[in-house]
């Protein structure tokens, strides 16, 4: 199985281009620092990744099997996208293709209409023409006819040559348009093969993971590690990244009351909701949507880790500055990358069902610091189908 890469590894790629007259010694420590926190960001996750395969096997095969997911998932709307790409490309070289058969078809039946005449004429009248001097006016009539006739017909075998050279070249590219469908369709089967292999890989997991919780009654003692390693993921990051702070036009804290959700479905549980029986309390929202949905981010902001987490699953963390920072967890593709800039209404994901969800839904948190916060408090409307 193929392994995933760690997109956090990119944060803060984007160094200050070094202008005329800056210190290059300035640039270069800038440099290391980015390199830094690089390197801290990989090391935490390392860490969290280690904490979970001690804790338990399990949850390391199950991101091995979702993030293999995610990537098919991935590589099959790209195939698609080419796909589709193609299949036009081939609609239009056809479309050329008839058009030019038309062409020659009609210059064909030029020329042979041409030289039925030329035959009709027969072969030495031009020459007796020359001999009868009786009519010098219709002599030079006939013989300019004839030399139009034969300028005509010299472009009319010439517009032939060109358009059989242009068909010959439409057929080729409509045969190599025709592999690389057929090219597409094959790499499509294959990773529908690995898909199915991959679901069923996560399935199984699933099914070991459930019958494990039943019969040690865990689930309590899981959900708790995992929101302790949120908990941490959330203030290492605040602490690296405290050097390099976000602005916008508008600060976040401005904004309460005004924000759009970010996907349209139905809020199956709320912030501070009961959760695992009532010990626990649920710290954002799980908006139930289909699977493929986009996820929207909600602000201005950077992306500061896009990765698998243990009950989150594939989860994006966009930081707002001001300490905030929005949470989009359980889904089936992350599209951005660590380091990126968003904007409102920028799509970072799609709806899924990763970190061992049983349906499509998007987790949503909002946090300030450490601390989550109500998120509700702060859009215009509650989550709808619409």
């Amino acid at each position: 199985m193929k392994t995933y890469r760690s997109y956090w590894l990119w944060l803060f790629v984007a160094v200050p281009s070094l202008s005329l007259g800056q210190d290059p010694d300035l640039a270069q420590v800038k440099e290391r620092e980015l390199e830094s926190v690089r390197e801290q960001i990989s090391d935490l996750k390392k860490s969290m990744d280690r904490r979970a395969s001690d804790r338990d096997r399990i949850s390391v095969e199950l991101q091995a099997a979702e993030v293999s997911i995610s990537e098919k998932r991935i590589n099959l709307k790209d195939i698609e996208r080419q796909r589709q790409f193609s299949e036009r490309k081939k609609v239009e070289i056809d479309a050329r293709l008839a058009k030019q058969e038309e062409a020659l078809a009609l210059e064909s039946k030029m020329l042979a209409s041409q030289v039925r005449a030329a035959y009709t004429s027969g072969r030495q009248e031009r020459i007796r023409l020359l001999l009868n001097q009786n009519d010098p006016e219709r002599l030079g009539r006939l013989m300019a006819y004839y030399r139009y006739f034969h300028e005509f017909r010299g472009r009319n075998i010439a517009a032939i040559s060109e358009i059989i050279a242009d068909l010959a070249d439409l057929q080729q590219q409509a045969a190599a348009e025709q592999s690389r469908i057929a090219g597409l369709l094959r790499a499509r089967y294959a990773e529908l093969t690995e898909l199915n292999s991959a679901q069923e890989d996560r399935q199984r997991l699933l099914v070991v993971l459930k019958s494990k919780i039943t019969e040690e009654g865990s689930e309590v003692k899981r959900l708790a590690a995992q929101e302790q390693d949120l908990s941490r993921l959330i203030t290492e990051l605040n602490r690296i990244l405290s050097d390099y702070p976000i602005s916008s036009e508008e600060p976040f804290s401005r904004l309460k009351g005004r924000l759009t959700w970010p996907v349209a479905g139905r809020l199956s549980h709320d912030f501070g909701q009961p959760r695992a029986g009532g010990d626990m309390k649920w710290n954002g929202v799980v908006i139930s949507a289909p699977r493929g949905r986009e996820v929207r981010a909600v602000y201005h902001g950077r992306v500061v880790f896009a990765d698998w987490l243990a009950g989150m699953g594939l989860l994006v963390i966009v930081d707002h500055g001001e300490g905030f920072m929005t949470l989009y967890g359980y889904n089936e593709t992350t599209l951005k990358i660590a380091g990126d800039w968003v904007a409102p209404g920028d799509v970072i994901a799609t709806v899924g069902e990763s970190g061992g969800q049983p349906q499509p839904a998007l987790y949503f948190e909002l946090r300030q610091g450490a601390k989550p916060i109500n998120p509700g408090r702060w859009f215009s409307r509650r989550p709808n189908a619409g």
